[in-house]
C-alpha cells in the first residue's frame, strides 16, 4: 500500500504543472498569413498536360537492363533447379526400381532353395511334418 501513495502523490505535481502550462498555451498550430491562398495556382502544379504526363509515364516504364538481367539470372537459376529435382527424382526412381528387382530376385531364389530343400527331404508323409528324422 505504501508504494501506490508514493506513485499517486509523484504524480499530482506533474499534474499540477502541466495544469499550469495548459492554460498559457492557446494553440499548438502555427498559422501562416504570409501568403494569400491560390486554388488554380495549386492545381497547376498538380497538374500537368497529357502529351508531358505520357511522356513522363513512357519514360518512368522503361527498366534499366540491370532488371533483366536479374530476372534472367533467376530464370536460369529456376531452370538448373528444376532439371536438378528431375535428375535427382529419376535417379531415385531407378534406384527404387533396382532395390525392388533384387528384393524379387532373392525372393525368388529363397523360394526355390526352400522347394528343393522339401522335395529332398520329403519323407511320404502327407503334410510334412519334419524334414529332419
Amino acid at each position: 500500500m505504501s508504494w501506490t501513495r508514493v506513485f499517486v502523490l509523484s504524480l499530482l505535481p506533474a499534474l499540477l504543472l502541466l495544469h499550469l502550462f495548459s492554460s498559457e498555451v492557446e494553440s499548438a498550430a502555427v498559422k501562416d498569413h504570409s501568403k494569400p491562398r491560390d486554388h488554380k495556382g495549386a492545381a497547376r502544379q498538380v497538374f500537368m498536360p497529357e502529351s508531358d504526363a505520357s511522356s513522363f509515364i513512357k519514360r518512368r516504364s522503361r527498366r534499366s537492363t540491370q532488371y533483366y538481367e536479374i530476372q534472367i539470372e533467376q530464370r536460369v537459376k529456376i531452370a538448373a533447379s528444376e532439371q536438378r529435382r528431375e535428375y535427382n527424382e529419376e535417379q531415385r526412381t531407378e534406384q527404387e526400381h533396382y532395390v525392388e528387382e533384387v528384393r524379387d530376385e532373392q525372393n525368388e531364389r529363397t523360394r526355390e532353395t526352400n522347394e528343393q530343400y522339401r522335395e529332398y527331404h520329403y519323407d511320404g508323409l502327407s503334410p510334412q511334418y519334419y524334414w529332419f528324422h
